[in-house]
Parts: C-alpha cells; sequence; structure tokens
C-alpha cells in the first residue's frame, strides 16, 4: 500500500519534530509499512539524531528496506565531515549485514580519530568481512590496541575476539609491544579468546598487573 502525499508530508514533519516520542512513532510507522521514499529522509535524519532510541528506531526502520535501496545511501553517508552520520551508518550496515558494502569500510574508517564511529566501524566490519580478508582486518584492528576508555577497548576487545583465529598472530604480537597500554590490551584480548566467559575489567585488570610485573601473559 504506498502513502498518500498528505501522509508522506505529515510522516516528513515528524521526523523533523522537536519531541523524540513523535519522532519514535514515524520511524516506527515508516518501518512497519515500508517505501523506498522514505530511505533518504531515514538516512539525513540519522545523521543529526540526538536521541538513542530514536536512532536505534531510525535504524529498525531502514533495515526494513531493500538493501538495494537502503546500501548505496548508507556508504554515501561513510563520506560525511559529521560524526553521528559516519557512525550512524556505519551502525545501520552492520545490521543490515549486506557483504557488498565491505569495500566501504575503509581503514580510514577503522582507525577514525572519533571513538564511536571507530567501534561502529569495527563492529560493522566483522559482521561484514569476507571469507579470506580476516587476517587483514585483524592487522588493522590490532593498530589500535591500547585505544581509548575501557568501553572502546571492550569494543576493540570484541571485534578482535570474533575473528576467532585470525586475530591470534596479531594478538601475540602485539604483546611484546613497547608501550604497556597495548600489551595490556592484547594480553586480555587473548584472555577473552580463551574464555569468552571472563569479564573484560577482571581481564583488563589482570593483564595490566601481569604487564607490570614484566610478563606477556603468554600460555607457556
Amino acid at each position: 500500500m504506498t502513502r498518500s502525499e498528505t501522509d508522506t508530508t505529515r510522516a516528513l514533519r515528524g521526523l523533523a519534530s522537536g519531541d523524540p516520542s513523535v519522532r519514535l512513532r514515524v520511524a516506527l510507522a515508516i518501518g512497519t509499512t515500508p517505501d523506498p521514499g522514505f530511505v533518504d529522509p531515514l538516512v539525513a535524519r540519522c545523521a543529526t539524531e540526538p536521541d538513542f532510541s530514536v536512532r536505534e528506531m531510525l535504524t529498525w526502520a531502514l533495515t526494513r528496506h531493500p538493501p538495494a535501496v537502503t546500501v548505496p545511501r548508507l556508504v554515501a553517508a561513510l563520506g560525511s565531515t559529521g560524526t553521528r552520520a559516519r557512525s550512524q551508518a556505519l551502525h545501520t550496515l552492520s545490521k543490515i549485514g549486506d557483504r557488498r558494502a565491505w569495500p566501504a569500510i575503509t581503514r580510514a574508517l577503522l582507525t577514525d580519530t572519533d571513538d564511536e564511529v571507530a567501534r561502529s566501524a569495527w563492529r560493522a566490519a566483522v559482521a561484514l568481512v569476507p571469507d579470506g580478508a580476516e587476517s587483514g582486518l585483524a592487522e588493522v584492528l590490532a593498530s589500535q590496541l591500547g585505544r581509548g576508555d575501557r568501553a572502546t577497548q571492550w569494543s576493540l576487545s570484541r571485534a578482535l575476539a570474533a575473528l576467532g583465529e585470525a586475530g591470534t598472530p596479531v594478538l601475540q604480537t602485539a604483546g611484546t609491544d613497547p608501550d604497556p597500554r597495548v600489551r595490556a590490551h592484547a594480553v586480555a584480548t587473548q584472555r577473552l579468546l580463551r574464555d569468552p566467559d571472563a569479564g573484560f575489567e577482571f581481564s583488563i585488570g589482570e593483564a595490566t598487573r601481569i604487564v607490570a610485573l614484566g610478563g606477556t601473559g603468554g600460555q607457556g
């Protein structure tokens, strides 16, 4: 069923409402009855939406549309100068899971100076990486070890762990890095690979202690 011009105008006005509950309801309605004509407005709204719940609903609404329509628009948004636009486009691409977007997950995005963009890029990369490209991705991800706060480090560890054995060689190398933050992060991530049930806070705390004592945390 197609929307009337009046319904379309009302929906577009709703996406720009100052009330987040209105924006949430409109995004839900659009996703419930997908219409390719709303893909561009949804992507544009993602770039500026301040409310987390609304952003999640916008992403859901986009996943309800054909990837052939959404993926090119989201890939184009990756070139935006706005950090939220890049981050949310990456997040949505990870949810869509269409590997045609993989070439757009560049080293520049994976090493973006904005932590939220980088975290979104790591999640998208492990969701979209094609068979045979895991080792190359692991090398880029390993270059970010030691970066940021605990939330950022946890995101990176999860991404590396998701790559499985492809991440092992780079983590072993990083475990001997001159930078103690890099070493500790690598050791903590190796621990998570061996024991996925281990908490990250405990793992990074234990790894930091091991590194401080001059160890690498490797298995004998």
